[in-house]
This record gives structure tokens, sequence and C-alpha cells, in this order.
């Protein structure tokens, strides 16, 4: 099993690119289930979960391969089919969840495992099945797997109770093939919604609304191929990498993303002390000196993201002064915490709030990550420890960063990816 070795501390400098957004590229993929044309994506990053989400379409009949700094995909397969979503697949990654929609519309039925993932917390699909029972599924649960069938998807009204990004994206991609007009009500407003959308559309899917609480979907009778289309950049990715610049008092520039994407983040950064510089599709986040504490209260887009909550938790014990972060979005979100304090960190964890204390003092220890953004947390943490930091189970890390260890060494840290069972040597 691997790990990363961190020698601290660490400035990061220099300038990075965010890598295609996992939780557009997903969807995307699955979307190529909906035609037997090409479907070109470039952008596509090299992350556990894309590689999971390969093995699952091409068990499905979906051919892919690499092309040009991405992927060309075309289903090959029969076109009727009963084809199931094996435990074995999708056990590791909850988005496997992704292809109901898209088999269900296009074949008139699915059978999918219950989708695993991180241990956050619950993440139910009840919405999804509801929002297909509504275009006329037929839903069972049995065996831990989820079967679906309908002769013919028909447009509907549908509103969630509660806004589910993969919910929204599930449907969408149901509607868009379904007779007649589906809105969909209380929608997740995040950017890789849009994009989907956007993927689509070029393919001949009608589609208003998408990244707004409300979308209308004109159903077609069939979609087309793509020849191209760019995954937007990786928000989390780039958010990570900045929170970096400031917890090491240091100077990143992030290029080829949009910065209205990061605009929670960014807001936040400015109120620490940090520097914030945007153009045009660049970032620059600089800081020296003391930082300032300040709340954060997670929330569904336009709101701080969850996804980020965890590497700014670990900023907020370099600043001088008392925070405290509510998680609103899952239950179980403050894995990190333990080992956090492990290397010297004063947090205390009330429910779904986390006080922390600073500014403390870091020291390298051995720590085990629990899930994705934990890992970048702590890996983050070990950025600015004193002496050697070894962060273990980095496979949650490579779920949804691409070379990591890579990226940060460019902007100066002294990082590496070795062999757990490989301890001999510490040096960088």
């Amino acid at each position: 099993m691997e790990r990363f070795h961190i020698i601290g501390p660490n400035r990061l400098a220099g300038t990075v690119r965010a890598s295609g957004a996992k939780n557009a590229a997903l969807p995307a993929l699955a979307a190529s289930l909906l035609t037997d044309e090409p479907v070109q994506l470039r952008r596509v990053p090299a992350v556990r979960d894309i590689r999971t989400m390969v093995r699952l379409l091409e068990h499905l009949g979906v051919a892919c391969e690499g092309h040009e700094g991405g992927l060309r995909l075309r289903r090959t397969g029969p076109n009727r089919s009963a084809a199931e979503a094996p435990y074995e697949l999708v056990k590791t990654m909850r988005a496997s969840v992704l292809v109901l929609g898209p088999l269900l519309a296009r074949f008139g039925s699915a059978r999918v495992s219950l989708p695993g993932g991180c241990a956050i917390g619950v993440r139910p699909i009840d919405q999804h099945l509801a929002g297909l029972a509504a275009l006329g599924a037929e839903v069972k649960l049995e065996h831990g797997y989820v079967d679906l069938s309908a002769r013919r998807l028909i447009g509907t009204r549908f509103a969630f109770t509660t806004a589910t990004v993969t919910g929204t994206e599930n449907l969408l991609m149901a509607a868009v093939l379904a007779e007649g007009t589906t809105v969909l009500e209380n929608c997740a407003c995040e950017p890789e919604i849009a994009d989907l959308a956007a993927l689509l559309t070029a393919m001949g899917g009608r589609i208003e609304g998408a990244g707004e609480s409300t979308i209308t979907i004109e159903g077609v009778r069939q979609l087309h191929g793509v020849a191209e289309h760019e995954i937007i950049a990786d928000r989390i990715e780039g958010g990570t990498y900045l929170i970096g610049a400031v917890i090491s008092g240091g100077d990143v520039l992030l290029v080829d993303t949009e910065p209205a994407d990061l605009a929670p983040l960014l807001e936040k950064l400015a109120e620490t002390g940090a520097r914030v510089e945007v153009e045009q599709r660049r970032i620059r986040v600089s800081h020296q000196g003391p930082l300032a504490p300040r709340d954060v209260i997670t929330a569904p887009h336009p709101g701080f993201p969850t996804d980020l909550q965890a590497q700014y938790l670990a900023l907020m014990t370099q600043a001088e002064g008392s925070a405290t972060i509510c998680e609103t979005v899952f239950e179980n979100r403050f894995q990190h915490v333990p080992e956090l304090n492990r290397m010297g960190a004063d947090i205390r964890v009330d429910g779904t709030f986390a006080r922390v204390r600073g500014a403390t003092a870091l020291s390298g220890a051995t720590v085990m990550a629990t899930d994705l953004r934990a890992s970048a947390c702590l890996v983050l943490a070990g950025l600015v420890a004193g002496g050697e930091t070894r962060v273990d189970r980095i496979y949650h890390l490579d779920r949804g960063y691409e070379r990591m260890e890579l990226k940060l060494q460019q902007l100066g840290a002294q990082v590496r990816r070795i062999d757990s069972a490989d301890d001999a040597d510490m040096s960088v």
C-alpha cells in the first residue's frame, strides 16, 4: 500500500493547472451510454474514480480509448440491453449510480448495485429513484440492487425534496430521451451540472436552466455523438492548492480555471488576510504574516463547498485565534480531526461543529486518511508541520487528485509517494 512522505515545513510557490473535474467527468462518461455514436472528451483526469467508471462502462459495452489528452467513447454493445452494474465494479464509488438514468432511458431497463464511496455519511439515492419513478419507471430494491424498467419514459414535473447533485444529473440524463417536457425543481446548482448539460446539448439535447434551481428538458428521440467536449477545471483540486498557498505562506498562480466557481473560497481566503488576484481564468493567491480566523458554514453551491471543508479546517489551525466550522451537508465529515490533533492541532468537535484554536505549531506524525478530502487536509497539514509526516491510505486521495505529489513538487514541496513497506529512506 502506498503512502505520502512529506518533510516540512514547505512554502508553495509557482504555477499550477487543475485537472479536469472528476465530478464533471463521471456524469459525462455515463452520458456516453445515451448514444451509439462516438463521444470525445478532453481534460479527463487520470484518477481512480475515472478508472473505475471506465471499467464499468466497458462492462456495459462501451469501448473507451485514450485520445488527445482525454477519452473517446463509443457504445458497441447490442441495441437492447439487460445490463447490470455489479457490486464488484461499483462498491468503491458512489458515482456508479449515474448509469441508472442513461441505461433506463436508452434500453428500458437497468440493474445497478447500490453504490459505495467515502465513509462520510449517509448519501441515499431515494431522490434518484423517486424522480425516475415520476418519469414512469417501475422501481424494485432487492438483494442490494436497484432494478428499474419502463417501456417509455414520459416527461413530468418533479421537485427534489433536497437538492442532490448526482440525483439532478441522473434525472437530466433520463429526461433528455423521455417523451415530452420534463421540469425539474429544487435542483442542485453546482457547475458540474451545467457542464453535463452543455455536453448533452452538444449531443442534441434540449435543456434550459442548467445550473439554476429549475431545469426544463424537452425530450428528443435520440442523441448523437460529439466531436469534442472539454471537462471543466476541478474547482476542489484548484481550491486545495490555493489553500496550500495560504497555509504555507506561499504564492500560487492557478491557471486555466473559472474564478466564479471558486468565489466562496476566494472570499473567505481574502477575509483571512490572504492576497487574492483574479483575472480571466487565472487566480493568484499569496500570503505572509499572521492569519485571521474566520468561521465557515458549508452549503450546496453557491455556498462554501463541503469538499473544501477539511482543507480549510487545516488552514484554521494556523490562524491566530478561534474559528468555528459548521458542516451542514454530511453528518460524518470530521474524521480527519483526530489525525490533525495528533499533529498538534487544538480542535474540538461538537455535533456538526468543529471549533479550532490557533495558531498551533504542527509536528510531523504518521496519520491515516479516512476519505478523499481528509487525505488532502492531512497533506496540507504535513506541508507546514515540522519534521516528517507520513500519510497512509492515499488510495482515497487518488480517487480525486491526479498525481498530487508531482504538482506539489513543482510548487516546491518535499513530498514523495512510496510503498508503505519501504520506510528505510525518508530523504526527499
